[in-house]
């Protein structure tokens, strides 16, 4: 694994990610993976003792932890969100979008780049589980 980008300013979590399976089945654990495919509206009664939340991206056309990371923000999950896996220069900016705030991408990603693609854009379309407003509202109201 490369290295961890993170966009928060706690500490990055050190407790190994338990499955889904285990976190339900155990009283103590804080981390918790979800494997693509895997409901994350299930924890939703457990977000208040989560510190964080790992989602699988096993390939970069598998979008279902896009939709896991969004469900858990609007939740209103407050804690690490971590997308990890196959997970692309390209897309870290929409995942940003839908609350993710840390990446553990498999191969390495060129900074540079993604601070540029971070930063394409001074406006967004649509509301999302992230905190910027949308044009059109900040337009109209």
């Amino acid at each position: 694994m490369t290295e961890l980008l993170r966009y928060r300013d706690d500490e990055a979590h050190e407790e190994p990610a338990v499955t889904l399976d285990s976190f339900l089945g155990q009283s103590n654990a804080t981390a918790v993976r979800i494997e693509s495919g895997e409901d994350a509206r299930v924890l939703l009664p457990y977000l208040d003792r989560l510190a964080l939340v790992e989602v699988s991206f096993p390939k970069f056309r598998d979008g279902r932890g896009y939709s896991s990371g969004r469900i858990l923000r609007e939740a209103g999950y407050t804690g690490e969100l971590r997308a990890q896996g196959d997970v692309l220069v390209d897309q870290i900016p929409l995942m940003r979008r839908c609350g993710f705030d840390s990446f553990a991408p498999e191969a390495p990603v060129d900074t540079a780049v993604l601070e540029a693609s971070l930063a394409r854009y001074d406006h967004v379309y649509q509301a999302a589980a992230d905190a910027p407003v949308p044009v059109w509202k900040l337009r109209h109201g």
